[in-house]
């Protein structure tokens, strides 16, 4: 007892004779693993990689954008497969995961980079603002009207929601003046830029590729505006290959690895086979790429699970393993979408170079040697009358989103937008509970008890707070 109270009084005497100052006992209570204010650059950082992982993720408790698109589908847990987007509150966790984890940090990063006196700011504001763009417009497209103008600001809880045309005229209206900063900014964020590294050459395909994208998808209910806004993303530089795709690097060991590998391998899941929606359609068109997304042959063939039934891992075809590695990088915008994108603009007469068929033929092409594929097959593959632009059957729509919708597999969110946009390939009814496909995600639950008048009004305003309501661009 004695010796205890001795050391008391020895460790008192040290504290009071190294914390002489107010400075340093502040310093004691400072919890240096959670800081209070982060600098902008590790805000940028870090928001790239959650907008990064959130499109790739394939963890059903966060996204379901592969089944939506119905590239796999599910084993023994079929209710994601089979539309239940609330049971997991699949919708709040992807709302929360785009508003807290990467625009709010996005805006907190500009906010910081606009105060700060950095040489390079100009470029570092446009680098920021292409990903809002970015990830507003995915908000827009999985929800329809959201909360904008009046979004992340912590002294309005309550924020009204904003009409999704009128947002993606803004959204234009921010990439156009990215890309004007970009292509005359001396340079931005260089180390924090997990995406190009500062190379802003780059970062000005990747947003003019983006607005192209946005664009495109203006094609059915704003042709003017489309028509304008695709011809000048194109004629100012977009994608020409795959060496140029907005991509993040993994890393082959945790933290920083695939959320692919974490939610399936890592966690030793056996929940996800390939969809009979995909395999049916690819082994219809002896496609090459079919054994580079699946592995496990059954019976000689790839073969997939009927889609939304409860099936048994043992009896289909699975992931590749290349989908599956730690470091399998995580796509943004790829070439193959710019081509595509292309090929629909030739289609509808806007003014750009090249043709459908070359457009449509690169994308094929393009999409096949990503995935470890030959020269060969890309030519094989063109040659069979069921692929070839001019002889393949249905209309130009139904022939480009084909293709589009198999060159996204590995962007579900990208297929499933295919599928909206063109009603193409036409997609299987789930197994389980025969319920129509989504057309959008619901509203979370908490917008629906926290901030309700808003979005009752937001639901009124699209028809609708049902997955069958359509977002505006898709009026097919």
């Amino acid at each position: 007892m004695k010796k205890n109270k001795l050391l008391s009084i020895l460790f008192i005497s040290l504290f009071f004779i190294t914390c002489d100052s107010d400075e340093e006992y502040e310093m004691l209570n400072m919890d240096t693993k959670n800081p209070s204010t982060v600098a902008y650059n590790t805000l940028f950082t870090s928001a790239t990689k959650s907008l990064v992982d959130q499109i790739v993720t394939t963890n059903y408790n966060v996204s379901i954008y592969k089944f939506l698109a119905q590239y796999w589908t599910q084993t023994t847990y079929t209710d994601e497969t089979n539309f239940v987007l609330q049971g997991r509150k699949i919708p709040q966790n992807h709302w929360s995961e785009m508003y807290r984890d990467v625009l709010y940090d996005l805006k907190d990063a500009k906010t910081k980079a606009n105060e700060g006196s950095s040489f390079y700011k100009a470029g570092e504001m446009a680098q920021i603002e292409v990903l809002e763009v970015y990830a507003w417009q995915n908000l827009v497209d999985t929800f329809g009207n959201v909360p904008y103008s009046q979004a992340l600001d912590p002294a309005n809880t309550l924020p009204a929601y904003d009409d999704a045309a009128t947002i993606y005229t803004d959204l234009l209206t921010r990439i156009d003046s990215a890309i004007s900063a970009l292509s005359s900014a001396p340079g931005g964020f260089t180390g924090p830029d997990i995406l190009y590294g500062g190379n802003m050459a780059m970062w000005s395909k990747f947003a003019n590729s983006l607005k192209l994208r946005i664009a495109m998808r203006l094609s059915d209910v704003n042709p003017g505006v489309s028509q304008s806004a695709a011809q000048s993303a194109v004629s100012a530089g977009v994608f020409t290959s795959n060496s140029e795709n907005t991509t993040l690097k993994y890393l082959s060991a945790p933290p920083n690895t695939n959320p692919i590998w974490v939610s399936i391998v890592q966690s030793g899941r056996k929940d996800y086979v390939a969809a009979n929606t995909m395999v049916d359609y690819m082994n219809g068109l002896n496609d090459p790429r079919t054994t580079l997304y699946f592995q496990d042959p059954v019976d000689g063939a790839i073969k997939g699970g009927p889609y939304g039934a409860t099936n048994t891992y043992g009896l289909f075809s699975h992931i590749n393993s290349q989908v599956l590695a730690p470091d399998f990088e995580g796509t943004l915008i790829d070439f193959v979408e710019v081509s595509f994108l292309q090929a629909e603009a030739a289609e509808r007469g806007y003014t750009i170079a090249g043709t459908a068929e070359q457009h449509y033929n690169n994308g094929i092409e393009a999409s096949i040697i990503y995935w470890g594929g030959s020269a060969a097959d890309v030519s094989t593959y063109l040659a069979n009358p069921d692929v070839a632009y001019t002889t393949a059957s249905g209309t130009w729509k139904e022939k480009i989103a084909m293709q589009f919708w198999i060159g996204m597999y590995n962007r579900g969110c990208e297929g499933w937008n295919v599928w909206r946009k063109f009603d193409h390939p036409t997609l299987n009814l789930p197994v389980n509970s025969g319920d129509p496909i989504p057309t959008r995600y619901t509203y979370p639950l908490n917008e629906q008890n926290l901030n309700e008048a808003n979005r009752s009004s937001a639901s009124s305003a699209i028809g609708g707070d049902t997955k069958t309501t359509k977002v505006f661009w898709d009026i097919n």
